[in-house]
């Protein structure tokens, strides 16, 4: 699937979360979509990554479970993060 149009993926981690946390990010930086939203069940926390360049995101947001967690645009605005609690 060509990523044309894709703005964010989201994701919670599955059985294998160092597949989320580290070579799903690069797939996806590699792709070049803007924005990767990981919900990591074990850690209790929210990534934000964003800003793609190689195969690396230059940014990343963090956020524990319960705080918000500012998205940028195109999305423009605060997710609550209390319902993961």
């Amino acid at each position: 699937m060509e990523p044309d149009g894709v703005a964010m993926v989201a994701e919670v981690t599955s059985s294998k979360p160092d597949q989320d946390r580290i070579a799903k990010r690069h797939c996806y930086a590699r792709a070049a979509i803007p924005l990767y939203l990981l919900i990591d069940r074990e850690r209790s926390q929210i990534s934000l990554f964003s800003t793609p360049h190689r195969d690396e995101y230059t940014e990343v947001h963090l956020a524990a479970f319960g705080e918000p967690l500012a998205l940028p645009a195109p999305l423009g605005f605060e997710l609550d993060t209390k319902e993961f609690l």
